[in-house]
């Protein structure tokens, strides 16, 4: 096995834990370290691709065939309907949705990632009264 195969079994099993944990944990809140942690990482593994590969590899890997295509809009799907469903709940935060959209629209995941650890915090930060 390569260290692309590795990475991309390990991404897909932590994937498949976190979905099982989200279906049937039902919990009420999101993790803001969880997320912060993610944002960290993700970012971390970005910065060494683009320090190998550069900035022009993400518009390579999604403009040379129909998968890079269908992926690349998968990403501007799923980053919009992920938005779409936080953006009322960091609007009731006090979170300027606006700013945090374009740093989503720049940075998919790793925008969507910092979103959530500072939403989440805002609202583990509330009193459990201004909760209900």
């Amino acid at each position: 096995m390569t260290t692309f195969q590795i990475i991309w079994l390990a991404v897909s099993a932590g994937g498949a834990g976190a979905l099982l944990t989200i279906l049937f944990a039902k919990r009420e809140m999101g993790s803001a370290a969880a997320a912060a942690l993610l944002c960290a990482g993700f970012s971390a593994f970005t910065a060494a691709q683009i320090a190998q590969e550069g900035v022009i590899g993400f518009y390579t890997n999604h403009s040379s065939n129909l998968t890079g295509l269908q992926v690349w809009w998968d990403l501007i799907m799923c980053a919009l309907i992920a938005l779409f469903f936080i953006a009322p709940r960091a609007r009731a935060q006090g979170m300027n949705v606006t700013l945090w959209g374009i740093l989503v629209g720049t940075t998919a995941s790793i925008g969507l990632l910092a979103m959530c650890a500072r939403l989440f915090w805002l609202e583990q930060s509330r009193p459990a009264s201004a909760r209900a």
